[in-house]
C-alpha cells in the first residue's frame, strides 16, 4: 500500500489543493484549513452545506505570509496573514466559541461580492489549536478549523467501489480527504486501528459521517438532483449516528508526508 493522493484545504470549505508533498506540524497537514469564512453578523462559520458556490472559491498560500483568493469571475486577491494588532473576532464553529484573527476588511468585502451575503475571512494561528474531542482524543491534541479532526483517510479502492455502485466516475474531491491510499481493499480503512506512512504514525479514531456536500460537484458547485453518492451510501453504509465514509485520524508527532510513501497497517 502507498500513499497516492495528498490534498490540503487552507480554505475550510473552499477548493482542495493536491501536493506532491507536505509537512504535518501540531494541527493536522501544514497550512490546511486554517482560514475560515464566517457570517459577519453572528461569527457562525459558513461552508458549501449553504453555500454551494464555494466548492469553486480557491484559497493558495503563497509561501507562509500571504493567501491568494481566486474564484470565476473575480479577480485574485492577495490576503496577508493577521498579525498580532489584528482584530480578535469571536467565532462559532459547530459547538466551539473561540477567537480567531480577522483577515481585514478587502477581503471581507472580495468574499462578500462572491457569497453575495456580508461574510469575514478568519485565520487560526497555530497556538490557538481547538481541542480533539476527548473522547477520541488526548489532552492538547488539536486541529484547525476542520470538522472536528486533523486528517480524513479515504481508500482508493473504496472510491472505485462506489463509483460503480453509483454508475459513474466519482471525483475524490467530494470527499474532502487529506489522504488517499492506494494498494488497499474497499473500505479496508474500516478495520485499521494505527497505521504508519513513512515515518509518520497516525491513529484511526473514527468512521467519517457524511454531510450533504458529497453533493456537490467540486467542478461546477451543482448539487446532484439526485443526491448521489449520498444517496448509494444511504443503502449500505449507514450506522448509528450517520452515512460513512472514510477514516478520521490523529497524527503522532509532526514529520514529512510525501506522494509513494509505503503505508504500514500496526493494528
Amino acid at each position: 500500500m502507498q500513499l497516492c493522493s495528498l490534498y490540503r484545504f487552507p480554505l475550510k470549505s473552499g477548493s482542495a489543493e493536491l501536493l506532491d508533498e507536505g509537512w504535518c506540524d501540531e494541527l493536522g497537514l501544514y497550512g490546511d484549513r486554517r482560514w475560515m469564512v464566517v457570517d459577519a453578523a453572528t461569527g457562525k462559520f459558513l461552508t458549501q452545506r449553504v453555500l454551494p458556490r464555494m466548492a469553486l472559491l480557491a484559497a493558495r498560500w503563497q509561501g507562509d505570509t500571504r493567501l491568494l483568493l481566486s474564484a470565476p469571475g473575480m479577480d485574485g486577491l492577495l490576503v496577508p496573514v493577521p498579525g498580532p494588532e489584528s482584530v480578535a473576532r469571536g467565532v462559532l464553529i459547530w459547538r466551539e466559541s473561540l477567537q480567531a484573527s480577522d483577515a481585514g476588511d478587502a477581503a471581507a468585502a472580495w468574499l462578500t461580492q462572491l457569497l453575495d451575503r456580508p461574510c469575514r475571512l478568519v485565520h487560526l494561528p497555530n497556538a490557538k489549536g481547538i481541542q480533539i474531542d476527548q473522547d477520541y482524543a488526548r489532552v492538547g491534541e488539536r486541529t484547525a478549523f476542520s470538522d472536528g479532526f486533523p486528517f480524513l483517510l479515504i481508500g482508493q479502492r473504496s472510491l472505485d467501489d462506489l463509483s460503480a455502485r453509483v454508475g459513474q466516475l466519482l471525483d475524490m474531491r467530494r470527499f474532502r480527504p487529506n489522504l488517499v491510499i492506494a494498494g488497499s481493499a474497499p473500505y479496508a480503512e474500516d478495520s485499521w486501528r494505527r497505521i504508519r506512512i513513512g515515518d509518520m504514525e497516525f491513529r484511526v479514531v473514527k468512521p467519517c459521517s457524511r454531510c450533504i456536500i458529497p453533493t456537490i460537484d467540486p467542478l461546477n458547485a451543482e448539487r446532484d438532483a439526485s443526491r448521489e453518492p449520498l444517496a448509494t451510501l444511504m443503502n449500505y453504509r449507514k450506522g448509528d449516528g450517520g452515512v460513512f465514509f472514510g477514516q478520521n485520524l490523529i497524527g503522532e508527532g509532526t514529520g514529512k508526508l510525501r506522494v509513494g510513501m509505503p503505508v504500514e497497517v500496526l493494528e
